[in-house]
């Protein structure tokens, strides 16, 4: 497989993989010429999920990550172009606009599907060659849980009514892992009493749904974190002077030891699935 500067892999031996889809906010220079501003494109990021799973590492999990901003290209999106939530307001394949429908491009700049296509083959094709083969190389030796790490604002009325819970744990209504999975996250998001839901607003994206095939022994699960329990998450108008919020290590170190419960819940099913076999 191809290496390339934006794409990483961090190896590790433990039966599973955990997706970074969305904390990038990398753009390259021709692509942000396109663009109304820097900030409106990276306003969307899932930020610093990274840096908060990092200590799955010491756990032996596959992290595999882009830092390419999902303003160039989702590689949570399905690449048809298909709604993931048919009737539901969301964003495409190439983003046109942020969350709250603000345009990223200047007028007559959107991407075309030539330019959609190119940006596929540079960002999408790479990140999921990668997210494959580490699912193959660990799932040699028995099933494997592929766990897609995401966050977003707690309070977004464009796209949701409401606040969000803490935890929202997706497995598109049970197709894209065993109960089992699903019940054993839920069962350690439950005890820190944040508040969680199962299949909420967030039942998993394209790459849950691509890969999650219980039946070929690979279980995908979605975890959609509401971003209060380790930045600050602003109530009124965002802008340039409080988005985004900066990184609070004494907020992430209350959420951090259920992200553990949560991740030792995927890899303990997993070597339940591999003992039974």
């Amino acid at each position: 497989m191809a290496t390339h500067d934006w794409l990483t892999v961090q190896r590790g031996e433990a039966p599973l993989v955990i997706g970074l889809p969305h904390t990038g906010t990398d753009i390259p220079d021709d692509i942000l010429a396109g663009m109304i501003s820097p900030w409106l494109a990276r306003k969307d990021a899932d930020w610093w999920v990274d840096r908060l799973y990092a200590f799955a590492a010491d756990m032996g999990a596959t992290l595999v990550r882009t830092s390419i901003s999902r303003s160039v290209i989702d590689v949570n999106r399905d690449p048809s172009g298909a709604s993931l939530y048919p009737g539901m307001t969301t964003t495409g394949l190439c983003p046109t606009e942020t969350f709250d429908g603000e345009p990223l491009y200047r007028p007559g700049l959107e991407p075309d599907q030539a330019e959609i296509d190119r940006r596929r083959v540079l960002f999408f094709d790479p990140y999921h060659a990668a997210l494959t083969q580490e699912l193959e190389r660990l799932g040699a030796d028995g099933p494997v849980v592929l766990y897609d790490a995401h966050s977003i604002r707690s309070v977004v009325p464009r796209l949701f009514e409401g606040e969000l819970p803490q935890f929202n744990i997706g497995d598109n209504g049970g197709t894209t892992c065993a109960p089992a999975l699903t019940r054993a996250v839920e069962a350690a998001c439950a005890v820190s009493d944040l508040g969680h839901v199962v299949n909420g607003r967030f039942k998993g994206g394209w790459t849950t749904r691509h890969y999650g095939r219980p039946d070929a022994e690979v279980h995908a699960i979605q975890m959609e974190l509401a971003d209060r329990g380790y930045m600050d998450d602003p109530a009124g108008p965002l802008d340039t002077t409080n988005w985004p919020a900066p990184w609070r290590p004494e907020q992430a170190a209350r959420l951090q030891p259920t992200l553990s419960a949560v991740l030792t819940a995927c890899l303990d099913f997993a070597h339940a699935q591999r003992a039974s076999r």
